[in-house]
């Protein structure tokens, strides 16, 4: 990939790792109703090919809820931190993972690019500035 890079993320207690080698740019940010509640609140996706990503420590403290009968979510066993998202039966994104940009080591250099799920977001607050945004996915 000529634009990859690699980026390191980790859990908050540190006992699950990543490493992506991908051409990172942009965070998406999930405003549906699942997203929120998995992450309190919108849920700021970075996605990549699921084969760029690579556990390199802690994979057995990662656990997996089915979500729908369309993705499941990750998380750690042990510090509970959302990690990513995969739409494992959605066949147009069954080859990408979206995985959380807070777990990112800084400085990424990416850039928030738009909203999606803007007709299910929370009543709590507004999605202001002039990125895209999108009613449902793009």
């Amino acid at each position: 990939m000529s634009d990859s890079r690699i980026f390191k993320a980790k859990c908050l207690c540190g006992e699950v790792s990543f490493k992506a080698e991908a051409p990172l740019k942009e965070v998406g940010l999930c405003h549906c109703s699942m997203c929120r509640r998995w992450n309190s609140g919108p849920f700021h996706a970075v996605g990549i090919p699921l084969d760029a990503l690579t556990v390199e420590g802690g994979e057995e403290n990662i656990s997996y809820y089915r979500s729908s009968e369309y993705s499941k979510r990750a998380f750690c066993n042990n510090c509970g931190s959302s990690l990513y998202y995969h739409g494992d039966n959605i066949p147009e994104i069954s080859n990408k993972v979206y995985f959380s940009a807070g777990l990112l080591e800084e400085p990424t250099g990416l850039k928030l690019a738009g909203h999606i799920f803007c007709a299910s977001k929370g009543d709590y607050y507004e999605i202001e500035g002039d990125l895209p945004q999108h009613e449902t996915v793009e």
